[in-house]
């Protein structure tokens, strides 16, 4: 009688692996869609382009601080109800975006779809880490990671399809089909056991205790918040460049269609790439030197699309993403090795600066697009680039003293 090797995951396992890869795709989907449709959202709802670009901004601040709130919860109560119970909810919401009237009931769906839509990013490691072998718990990270960047790419292209050949209701009913069937898939494949690390009796405010130290110890590290600040920078600047690029490339004299527009998402491929060679890079060169690769290329990038041609513009983003997506990369596993204990709690955090990053750029980006529109945005992104440097800085000079302490 022949027996699995102790490295290889058993069929729930890969179930795990597999619900939650889909999971997170429906999750990047329902987040990024709007970003793909801010031209029709616009015309639908009488509101300026510039406007529209809130809709990601809003989202993304509910969903910052949701993250903090669904690691503590799952720590609690499991990790598996939190993210069945949040995906069927989310279903639910979409049914109200067919239905809203006016820009303002927009924005007060996607706050609420930003709650529903922390739960699987702020739990989907720490599930991975409690119920699969050590060995394989890596290569389901990096599966995991990719299915986030696929289903970013794929919302924001299926976000410009509907946006050119759909109306605001046809396109929110095909919406809620599509999280629909995905949700669906997910309650199948999540295996309905699971093993649950800490099975401590504790009292409420014991826990509570617990939770408020594990956050604090985190904010207490300099290094821990310059790299929480690093990464919520970065995000700032390139999220919301891509929003408002699809402004600039739908005006003249490139005048194209909306869902043409929207292909420059495929610029992110290049962030994909640099994310997968980013930890043979880690270990070759660490973290610092490899910051400030990426701070030079994401200004390198964005100097390029200056030259305003079709061509430099897309050159650039190519080169934007993958110095973001390095950053990104360096971010994470910062985080992971610094943080020896209450690590979904430092991971939250970052994710929570993150996304706030996320929902202040498309407010402060605004403002230099009405300016000067692309030029301005360029302006824009410089001046928080200037900021990275000065917390890449901080970080070596911090770094060199904690050397020199120890």
């Amino acid at each position: 009688m022949s027996s699995a090797k102790p490295c290889e995951p058993s069929s729930v396992h890969t179930r795990l692996i597999w619900a939650l890869c889909l999971a997170s795709i429906v999750i990047y989907v329902n987040l990024y869609t709007l970003q793909g449709m801010l031209p029709l959202i616009a015309d639908h709802f009488v509101v300026t382009g510039a406007k529209a670009t809130l809709i990601l901004s809003v989202t993304s601040f509910s969903l910052a601080f949701s993250l903090l709130v669904f690691a503590v919860i799952s720590d609690r109560v499991g990790r598996l109800w939190p993210i069945l119970a949040s995906l069927w909810l989310l279903v639910a919401s979409n049914l109200l975006l067919a239905f809203c009237q006016d820009f303002e009931a927009l924005v007060a769906v996607r706050l609420l779809q930003g709650v529903l839509l922390a739960a699987v990013p702020a739990i989907a490691m720490a599930y991975f880490k409690e119920q699969l072998p050590v060995a394989f718990m890596l290569k389901a990270a990096a599966v995991y990671i990719m299915a986030n960047s696929l289903g970013g790419i794929f919302g924001r292209l299926f976000g410009g399809m509907m946006s050119q050949h759909l109306d605001w209701q046809q396109s929110m009913w095909l919406m809620f089909s599509v999280t629909f069937v995905g949700v669906t898939v997910v309650s199948y494949l999540l295996p309905r056991k699971e093993t649950r690390a800490d099975k401590q009796e504790t009292a409420v405010l014991e826990k509570m205790k617990q939770d408020i130290r594990g956050f604090v110890g985190h904010l207490s590290d300099q290094q821990m918040r310059l790299v929480y600040f690093i990464g919520g920078i970065a995000f700032m600047m390139m999220v919301n460049q891509f929003s408002f690029i699809q402004l600039h490339l739908m005006e003249s004299p490139y005048s194209l269609s909306r869902f043409a527009a929207t292909l420059i998402f495929l610029c992110y491929l290049s962030g994909t790439a640099s994310s997968y060679l980013s930890a043979k890079l880690i270990v070759k060169y660490g973290s610092l030197l490899l910051f400030k690769v990426a701070l030079l290329l994401m200004v390198l990038g964005t100097l390029m699309t200056l030259h305003d041609t079709l061509i430099t513009i897309v050159l650039g983003f190519l080169v934007t993403a993958s110095g973001f997506f390095l950053s990104h990369s360096c971010c994470n596993s910062f985080v992971a090795i610094r943080a020896t204990k209450h690590r979904a709690k430092a991971t939250s955090l970052y994710l929570c600066s993150y996304y706030l990053g996320a929902a202040l750029g498309g407010p402060y980006l605004m403002l230099f697009w009405q300016q000067a529109h692309w030029n301005g945005v360029v302006v824009g992104s410089m001046l928080l680039m200037l900021v990275l440097f000065i917390t890449l800085w901080r970080l070596d000079k911090v770094q060199q003293r904690d050397k020199l302490a120890h």
